[in-house]
């Protein structure tokens, strides 16, 4: 998985960039085959600000986004793996079901009444 930093208006250091790869690395335990991902870092005031991190996942066909705020950058990573990984939960799994199987229980409950 490659991943691409970017930092608006400030220079982001290693430690917070290592930190960040290893909650990414949390999504690859569920085998998603995730291409890259583009990590976009910035505050809106320069003293006690509100730091927002956005997510790009793009996997195979499709492109997966969150956006999350907090008072710390490492915060805010946290709540955007959490909603990437729940959108990448509820994409592959619907991709694995598919809509026949929704049809197929919607067939049985007609043929029941």
């Amino acid at each position: 998985m490659k991943v691409n930093f970017t930092s608006r208006h400030f220079k982001l250091h290693e430690t917070l960039q290592e930190q960040i790869k290893e909650k990414l690395e949390s999504l690859e335990r569920h085998s998603f085959p995730i291409i890259h991902v583009d990590v976009i870092l910035y505050y809106e005031r320069a003293i006690n600000s509100i730091k927002t991190c956005e997510l790009n996942v793009k996997v195979k066909n499709k492109v997966i986004i969150a956006k999350e705020t907090s008072e710390d950058f490492l915060k805010s990573t946290d709540k955007a793996v959490e909603r990437v990984e729940a959108q990448l939960v509820k994409f592959f799994d619907r991709r694995k079901n598919g809509k026949k199987s929704h049809s197929i229980k919607y067939a049985e409950l007609v043929e029941e009444e």
